[in-house]
């Protein structure tokens, strides 16, 4: 490991080249951040929130985005992971949209049955005599 200082950016543009030739060199544009695979996320949505697998296909893509990433094809590695995510996105809603409309048709069914029961409760208090059976 290298602990001398200053440290050198090995990135950095030189002014001569080993010969001694001097040599232009151009950066084009801030370097894009490596492609995310979203493996951790795929992970999560394969084991908990697996409907119609779609954890699993999230899966599946993260691990070839891994694969194109360490094979150095950033593209398809960014392609696939983009795919990834998607596949994440729409599992993570598969799982959540169903019982939170599950809970919100109880609470409304709830509050409805209340009603009800507040109407109905005049109703069942009502004291009848014995001429009105006649």
């Amino acid at each position: 490991m290298d602990t001398s200082y200053p440290r050198e950016d090995p990135r950095a543009p030189t002014s001569r080249k080993a010969d001694g030739a001097a040599h232009t060199a151009l950066t084009l544009g801030a370097p894009r951040p490596p492609p995310r695979d979203h493996l951790i996320w795929s992970v999560f949505s394969t084991l908990y929130l697996n409907l119609c697998c779609l954890g699993f296909l999230a899966l599946a893509y993260s691990i070839k985005a891994r694969d194109q990433k360490v094979a150095g094809d950033l593209e398809a590695a960014r392609r696939l992971g983009s795919k990834a995510k998607c596949y994440n996105i729409l599992a993570t809603m598969w799982a959540l949209v169903p019982p939170l409309l599950l809970l919100a048709l109880v609470v409304t069914g709830a509050l409805h049955l209340s009603r009800l029961a507040k109407d109905s409760a005049a109703f069942f208090s009502t004291k009848f005599d014995d001429s009105d059976y006649d």
